[in-house]
């Protein structure tokens, strides 16, 4: 907003612009002496306007706006930026030499969070979940710590023990984790990172199978729960010696996607209906009943010594293919995890603030990641449900209209 000043300076609340301003800056990895350079006024001066002690003159900011490739309005909003996500993930990114070309991605997640925290105040809403206190699990052993803990949040959140059908919808909706999916190195798995004020948010690997970001979404819940000021980015390892951490939170991801008394249960259930024989078939239909890989159900079967250990490792020898037998069985991968880049509830925010028509339709396209066309397309799948008419035909009911 401009605050009447003589000359038409943006104050926008000095102290909150100039830690936009400089997030900004930092976000597109420039020095103040080259922004300053930029924009032909001297280093001391830049300091100062991001300090807030000195207002942005109007020119200056579309300047600064073009220069960090973003809108003015964004430089603009009243809230503070969330804190750098690339600063938090420092420490994990020096020990991970796989993700050299994850900058464009923190860049694109600061800029998700920024948005969604804008959503928020314009919705005046609260972003929604319950977390839990941090849970110390120092000193225990990591296997038996991650089934009790995965145990313990089960049970808070009311799933019983069996399949979890919608894991993303509960993690967003119920914890109140914020999911991303985007595209990442083939060798990251996903990361996980707790951003102010915006809470815990995970980003998993858009190119991998719905069955490994399952997993991984569960793996790093387990650090969300019991070290949630350390930023983590979780590779794709097949190494026999992984650190303790990432051991319990595998661990916790086994346990909480497969618990151990209901899939004991179904197990013994299916193993009595074909008279005590379990053959690969069987796995790969109860590996699709929990949404997980075949092997991560059969390594979990072998813990449990429900099945013979080195199960999959005979599979795995004798070139067992688990697509093509789930092709044959005719079972569709359940893809909830989506292809969805953004959480369900920053896409609800952006759609009824678009149907109160307190944001345009460019900005709806904006906060989605896409043009007007795909935007149009979001709200439609977002404010339509399919029904049945009286006389039993499909029907479409625009939810936008009932409610408004």
């Amino acid at each position: 907003m401009m605050t009447g000043g003589e000359h038409g300076a943006y104050d926008a609340g000095s102290e909150t612009m100039g830690a936009r301003l400089r997030a900004a800056r930092e976000a597109r990895g420039l020095t103040q002496a080259q922004v300053a350079a930029e924009l032909g006024v001297s280093r001391p001066l830049l300091i100062a306007m991001e300090k807030g002690s000195r207002d942005v003159q109007p020119d200056e900011l579309v300047s600064l706006a073009r220069l960090y490739g973003k809108p003015v309005s964004e430089l603009l909003r009243p809230t503070a930026p969330p804190v750098a996500i690339g600063a938090r993930l420092r420490a994990a990114l020096a020990s991970a030499p796989e993700t050299d070309n994850l900058p464009a991605l923190i860049i694109r997640l600061e800029e998700l969070a920024d948005n969604y925290i804008d959503l928020l105040r314009r919705a005046g809403a609260e972003p929604p979940g319950r977390y839990p206190p941090v849970r110390n699990i120092d000193h225990l052993d990591p296997a038996q710590a991650a089934e009790d803990l995965a145990t313990e949040e089960r049970n808070r959140l009311g799933i019983g023990d069996g399949p979890v059908p919608r894991l993303r919808e509960v993690l967003e909706v119920e914890v109140g984790l914020r999911v991303f999916v985007e595209p990442l190195p083939s060798r990251v798995a996903g990361l996980f990172v707790y951003v102010e004020p915006l809470g815990g948010c995970i980003a998993l690997n858009a190119n991998h199978p719905a069955e490994r970001r399952r997993w991984t979404l569960a793996h790093e819940y387990a650090h969300f729960l019991v070290s949630r000021g350390r930023a983590e980015v979780t590779l794709v390892s097949h190494r026999r010696q992984i650190p303790e951490t990432e051991r319990f939170a595998d661990a916790f991801a086994a346990s909480f996607l497969m618990p151990r008394s209901g899939l004991s249960r179904r197990f013994n259930e299916l193993k009595r209906s074909r008279a005590g024989q379990v053959t690969a078939a069987a796995l790969v239909q109860l590996a699709h009943a929990y949404q997980v890989s075949v092997q991560a159900l059969t390594l979990r079967l072998e813990e449990l010594r429900l099945v013979r250990p080195g199960t999959w490792d005979r599979l795995s020898d004798h070139n067992f293919q688990p697509r093509a037998a789930a092709r044959l069985l005719g079972l569709q991968a359940a893809d909830e995890t989506s292809a969805e880049s953004l959480p369900f509830y920053y896409r609800v925010l952006a759609t009824q603030l678009y149907a109160d028509g307190e944001i345009t339709e460019g900005q709806l396209a904006r906060y989605l990641g896409t043009d007007i066309v795909g935007a149009r397309r979001a709200y439609q799948r977002l404010t339509e449900t399919r029904d049945i008419s009286a006389e039993g035909a499909s029907q479409i009911v625009d939810l936008s209209e009932a409610v408004g």
